[in-house]
């Protein structure tokens, strides 16, 4: 009985959405090993993951290969392919999903819905303007769950960090293209011209102070009054 009910189980699309520093690469590698500790079988996909190649990649050292999800790559394609071939797929794990089109949030649903197949997807959900993700929003529009990713991260200041930065030579930019892939820094080491991404919380955000910025301050009050 047993059996047939995880046969018959219907599959779901899930969406683990946040700021940066949330755990969403260790969660999308966590949950890779989890469904596959039964003997189930998954594709792991990434975006212009950090490291530069088709990796998933964490900051506490976790990595596996997974395949790179291209402007023009078709998620329907590769499963029909695979299965074609008679190699199972019984789930997905698309990570940095904030970077997929529109349309392949579409093409993945479509897999939920058509195939039985589980997918998870992990992401960003707004860039340093603020802005959501097109990828992000598809995601939330479609999926059957949204869940906060599981680590909360904090703004130099202490408070919970809410938004995304991008900082070059120690200031924080506002304008530029939405998709210019760098890493999370601290603001002390960074080298001219290099990009970095701080999480800010709300406030220090709109008053454009990431950490080490001349002049910051833990006080709202001086924020406010400088707006």
């Amino acid at each position: 009985m047993k059996e047939i009910e995880a046969k018959t189980q219907v599959a779901e699309l899930v969406f683990f959405g946040g700021p940066m520093d949330s755990g969403k690469s260790t969660l999308a590698l966590q949950m890779a090993h989890t469904q596959s500790a039964h003997g189930r079988k998954g594709r792991l996909f990434t975006s212009q993951d950090r490291a530069g190649q088709a990796h998933i990649t964490s900051r506490i050292g976790l990595e596996r290969d997974a395949i790179e999800v291209g402007l023009d790559f078709s998620f329907r394609r590769y499963v029909f392919t695979e299965l074609e071939a008679g190699r199972r797929i019984d789930f997905l794990i698309c990570d940095e999903a904030q970077f997929y089109q529109p349309e392949q949030i579409d093409d993945l649903a479509r897999l939920v819905d058509e195939l039985n197949i589980d997918v998870f997807c992990f992401g960003i959900m707004s860039d340093f303007r603020s802005l959501i993700f097109p990828g992000s929003k598809r995601l939330v529009e479609l999926s059957d769950r949204v869940e906060p990713l599981p680590v909360q991260p904090l703004c130099w200041c202490g408070r919970k960090g809410t938004h995304n930065a991008r900082v070059i030579n120690g200031a924080m930019i506002t304008e530029g293209e939405q998709v210019l892939v760098g890493d999370t820094g601290d603001g002390t080491d960074s080298a001219p011209d290099e990009v970095h991404y701080e999480v800010l919380c709300r406030i220090h955000h709109r008053a454009h102070q990431p950490k080490g910025w001349m002049g910051a301050t833990l006080s709202p009050l001086t924020l406010f009054e400088e707006s």
